[in-house]
């Protein structure tokens, strides 16, 4: 296990000026528990280097921080008030900003992103305590007109109590807020298990809560293994402490978690799997929307969960379109992380390359061209690939029908509005699409029929803490963010008053 030396030396290296954020241990009740008899390791995907030793947390130690997460939720029921809550969330929002780039820092290290994302993401990670510090205080109710002339009926939204919160790797610090943020905002209290290729941004976020002021109980932090992990997940959804889990992940493990939730009939919140279409409609201004396409297609090297996934562009702008991004994407580097010429760092680890490369190969076997890129960069790293454009893409190419989650940007023509729609909606996942049209009534109705929880029209640029984040179908259900945001991790209770 790392030893303080050993934790001040890493922070020395990596130049976070702060080294309390460096845990290696799990948050439990309020302590951090080290254990050196079972640890694994955070690697760096852009080397493969070793990067610390994080504890391997045990299940007894996970079920006991369970039951101390109930009583720590039934105490501070009691005691909290949503302004109450709304300034500790202020506070950890202050925090997060005191700490900016170190935070960039310790995500870029063990996710590979270039820093300009790690840091673009603790600016948004932190917004949703911004967010929910000013929603705690505004969690309204109604007072409901009886039939009766002599009832009332008086509701009253109350936290649904402990939730699970089971984050992925490709956004360690806001997928971690964006639940966080609102589970506290109602009072409820959360146990979290992130994921195990990025433990350390995690830990640093439990930290900060100590900081801000989160009593103890209220957030418990479990890093584990790969092999661990499947366990902690059965765990959480079989436990009856736990009344709500919320999830981020892969649609196939969504449908594990709530078939092994079913027993307890937890409330369920998931973001799973998406496959997002990016349409380029003839009338389009083309400018704008290779620009959205460099965005989100392409962000922490297409590993976000709402990148463009299928790029269908109109026959009639097509040359345009695919020149004009063939030679902005060709000005991007590859690289580590922190070197400050990279624009996009490795994938998150070898499965990943293979999946890129699989999507490829069966696409130029029936008939796409490489436009740019194609090809594996082993003299980077292990984990490097090109980022590829491939033109003239088949409709019956994989890539329609399964996310890459990686760099390879597939074009495909079209003719019709018809067709198009036809084709984006051909899938049984919906969590985000983009649309690009100077046409105001083509906007509302793309708009209207594209079966996405979120659609941008004109924009690449879906994500912020007012936004409803959520898709349909496959993709999950349950909002993140915004207004609706707590509404999840609340159940309404209804009194009727008789006699009056």
């Amino acid at each position: 296990m790392s030893s303080i030396e050993e934790i001040n030396a890493f922070a020395t290296k990596y130049g976070i000026k702060n080294a309390n954020l460096i845990k290696t241990g799990a948050l439990v009740n309020g302590e951090w528990i080290v254990d050196n008899s079972e640890v694994f390791s955070v690697e760096d995907p852009a080397n493969g280097e070793h990067l610390i030793n994080v504890t391997n947390t045990k299940i007894e130690v996970i079920e006991q921080g369970i039951k101390d997460s109930q009583i720590a939720f039934k105490k501070f029921l009691k005691e909290s008030t949503g302004r109450q809550r709304g300034r500790i969330l202020r506070k950890f929002y202050d925090l997060m900003l005191e700490n900016f780039d170190d935070l960039a820092i310790i995500c870029t290290i063990e996710n590979g992103k270039s820093l300009a994302d790690s840091k673009g993401e603790i600016t948004y990670a932190s917004s949703f305590f911004e967010w929910f510090s000013e929603e705690a205080p505004r969690i309204y109710a109604d007072n409901i007109p009886s039939a009766t002339a002599s009832k009332r009926i008086i509701t009253s939204k109350q936290p649904i109590g402990v939730v699970g919160i089971l984050t992925p790797w490709n956004f360690p610090s806001a997928m971690i807020t964006r639940k966080l943020g609102a589970a506290f905002a109602a009072g409820c209290s959360t146990v979290i298990k992130p994921a195990t290729e990025t433990p350390l941004s995690a830990l640093a976020l439990g930290y900060l809560a100590q900081e801000a002021g989160f009593p103890k109980g209220m957030l418990s932090m479990f890093p584990v293994d790969q092999e661990r992990t499947k366990e902690v997940g059965k765990l959480f959804c079989e436990s009856p402490i736990i009344k709500k889990i919320s999830f981020t992940g892969s649609t196939g493990v969504g449908k594990l978690l709530m078939t092994q939730s079913a027993q307890t009939l937890k409330k369920l919140s998931f973001e799973l799997g998406g496959n997002a279409p990016f349409i380029v409609f003839e009338d389009a201004d083309v400018d704008v929307a290779v620009k959205a396409a460099l965005g989100c297609k392409l962000r922490q090297s297409g590993q976000t969960c709402i990148c463009a996934n299928r790029l269908y562009i109109h026959e009639d702008v097509y040359d345009e379109f695919s020149t004009k991004l063939t030679k902005e994407v060709s000005k991007y580097v590859l690289g580590h992380g922190l070197d400050p010429n990279t624009t996009h760092g490795p994938l998150i680890h070898e499965r990943a390359v293979q999946k890129v490369e699989s999507h490829i190969d069966d696409a130029i076997s029936k008939g796409a061209e490489i436009l740019l890129g194609g090809k594996k960069a082993p003299h980077l790293g292990p984990n490097f690939h090109d980022l590829t454009i491939l033109g003239n893409v088949p409709k019956d190419a994989l890539v329609n029908k399964d996310e890459t989650f990686g760099p390879l940007v597939p074009l495909i023509k079209f003719k019709t509005e018809e067709e198009v729609l036809e084709l984006a909606n051909d899938t049984e996942y919906g969590l985000a699409g983009y649309f690009f049209s100077k046409n105001y009534s083509r906007i509302f109705r793309v708009g209207e029929q594209l079966n996405c929880g979120m659609i941008g029209a004109n924009t690449g640029a879906l994500g912020e803490a007012s936004l409803p984040f959520g898709g349909i179908g496959w993709s999950g259900f349950g909002r993140e963010g915004s207004k609706y945001g707590i509404d999840d991790y609340t159940v309404i209770k209804s009194i009727v008053i008789d006699g009056i």
